[in-house]
């Protein structure tokens, strides 16, 4: 069989190899929870320097995945180690951490009650603490919280100077203990022998050592036996018994050389040879040191003790090893990640600033070609208002102020809902239906014998919602009259139909002028080398109309094939 101690090894030792594993599959709850393992089985064994170590590892993995079910475990674990190694600062932070992590109502009074015990100089709230924990424990049926409740208890009764009490509480601290704690069952045996033996009660400490050497966790363990054999000893030795002392240590001189306790073993050694000396028996002590060394390749040899410290020596690198390695994993992560988020934060920079430039330069070249298409129609009104001062020059000329009184008339109700309309690009339909019928009106006057003309609108059409680009249609209009109709020898008609189709707007201008081909030919030299601007400029419009608003508008200028004139269809998107 295995000692306790190669037992608590093996346990390290699997722990520390599902560590690695939990590590490499980076699953942090496995972390935690071999840590904490690790932990418990110092714990048990009575090393609350390498508990504490453990326990604060798992606790700050349990923290950072918010698990509190398990935080709140192993920081009372934490303050328990703390507390055994008369660290009562710290025990009592973790207790009331412990305690505001409150996962069960249970535990969070109980960690409340020990917080409030180790911190407090007062023997009384101590005990009213315990008190309340005892109760606790009982009823979850908590055995080693129990006993360390009944073990507390017996501390405050010596405190007060109640020994009977102190006594009773040990005894039955140790009843609890011995069945499934036997580490913390052997703490509470020494207090009760240590309580004996400060009394100089030696009979009562004697006899309960030798009760506890009669329990099976100590026979099982060579290791044990041989140290409670030597606590034995030393109350005898305390009583005066010399002799008594001598069989003893003799006794567990040679349990050690059998079972190959190499540090119990020189333990025994030394206590006897202080023995010899002060009894001025000089013999005994070389034959027993000789003894001793002869034996000592032999003994260690044999010594499991030694290979179990080795091999957690070794363990313990190995676990710091992964640590180091994790460390340096993370850290080579997080740089990793550092330089990504960088290059990813530079890139969206990067195309919020090619958006930026892109939206300014877009909002610019809008901007531009709203300015141009201001500047068109704006230019078309010096050239509209040319032609109709022409109108009323002829008036004049020919003496005609009749004529000449009413042209000015309608001008100037023309001319003042086109400048009305002039900052706009879309006008309402029945505003534009207006200002052409203005328009005719202004052109018929002046060639009253040359055409007559007729506006035809589609009754599906809203004329107040419907809106259209101004002065579109009015070029269109112009051309017809001055380039075709005012030729002929008899009186011609110009029609201007509005139509909807579908989705779009349809505008047909016809006339029955003497058409392009032949107004090319009249054309004096003069005409010839002036440059019109009226059709350029509304061709011009109409592709800044089209880039800018989608309009899809489409103008088609025909002479008719059949007879004389020309036809004109302009077609775009209806705007409400």
């Amino acid at each position: 069989m295995y000692s306790q101690q190669s037992k608590a090894t093996e346990e390290v030792v699997t722990e520390s190899k599902k560590l690695k594993k939990a590590v490499d599959t980076k699953d942090e709850s496995a972390q935690a929870d071999s840590y904490y393992n690790i932990g418990e089985t110092y714990f048990k064994n009575g090393n609350f320097a390498k508990s504490e170590e453990y326990f604060l590892k798992s606790k700050n993995i349990y923290e950072k995945m918010d698990d509190k079910k398990n935080l709140e475990k192993v920081t009372r674990k934490l303050a328990q180690s703390q507390e055994s190694q008369n660290k009562l600062k710290a025990a009592a932070s973790n207790y009331e951490g412990a305690s505001k992590i409150g996962y069960s109502k249970a535990s969070k009074r109980m960690n409340s009650n020990d917080a409030s015990r180790v911190s407090t100089p007062s023997p009384t709230l101590r005990a009213e603490a315990i008190k309340s924990n005892l109760a606790i424990s009982e009823k979850e049926n908590n055995k080693e919280d129990l006993a360390a409740g009944y073990s507390q208890m017996a501390e405050v009764n010596i405190e007060n100077k109640d020994i009977p009490k102190a006594e009773e509480n040990l005894n039955t601290a140790y009843k609890i203990s011995k069945e499934e704690a036997p580490q913390q069952a052997l703490v509470i045996n020494q207090k009760l022998t240590d309580l004996y033996v400060e009394n100089k009660n030696f009979d009562k400490a004697i006899e309960v050592k030798k009760k506890v050497l009669k329990e099976d966790f100590v026979k099982e363990n060579s290791k044990k036996e041989v140290e409670q054999i030597q606590e034995l000893a030393d109350i005898y030795i305390k009583k005066d018994d010399p002799k008594e002392a001598i069989n003893l240590l003799k006794k567990s001189y040679g349990i050690a050389l059998e079972k190959g306790h190499t540090l119990e073993a020189q333990k025994s050694v030394k206590r006897l040879d202080s023995l010899y000396q002060v009894s001025q028996n000089i013999d005994e002590s070389i034959v027993l040191y000789r003894d001793f060394l002869g034996k000592l390749p032999d003994l260690v040899s044999k010594d499991r003790s030694l290979v179990d410290e080795k091999i957690l020596e070794d363990t313990e690198q190995k676990i710091q090893q992964l640590e180091e390695e994790k460390k340096l994993k993370d850290e080579l992560i997080r740089k990793k990640n550092l330089f990504n988020y960088s290059l990813i934060g530079a890139l969206i920079v990067l195309i919020g600033l090619v958006f930026f430039i892109f939206r300014t330069l877009k909002k610019v070249q809008i901007k531009n070609k709203k300015i141009a298409l201001q500047s068109l129609r704006r230019e078309m009104n010096p050239h509209f208002i040319f032609n109709s001062l022409n109108s009323v020059n002829h008036f004049i000329a020919t003496n005609n102020e009749l004529e000449a009184n009413q042209y000015l008339t309608k001008f100037s109700k023309l001319m003042r809902g086109v400048m009305e309309n002039s900052t706009d690009d879309f006008i309402p339909f029945q505003q534009e239906l207006d200002l052409l019928q203005n328009y005719l009106a202004l052109e018929k006057t002046r060639f009253a014998d040359k055409f007559d003309f007729e506006i035809e609108v589609d009754e599906s059409l809203n004329t107040q919602s419907l809106k259209v680009p101004g002065m579109l249609v009015q070029p269109f209009l112009e051309n017809a009259v001055w380039h075709g109709l005012r030729y002929r020898t008899t009186k011609g008609f110009l029609k201007l139909k509005f139509e909807k189709s579908s989705e779009n707007l349809k505008i047909k201008i016809e006339d029955n002028g003497i058409g392009i081909e032949e107004s090319k030919k009249q054309k004096t030299e003069h005409q010839k080398t002036r440059k019109g601007r009226g059709m350029k400029n509304t061709l011009e419009r109409i592709a800044l109309l089209n880039d800018l608003y989608k309009q899809n508008i489409e103008c088609k200028i025909t002479d008719k094939p059949d007879s004389q004139g020309v036809f004109v269809e302009i077609s775009y998107k209806l705007i409400h």
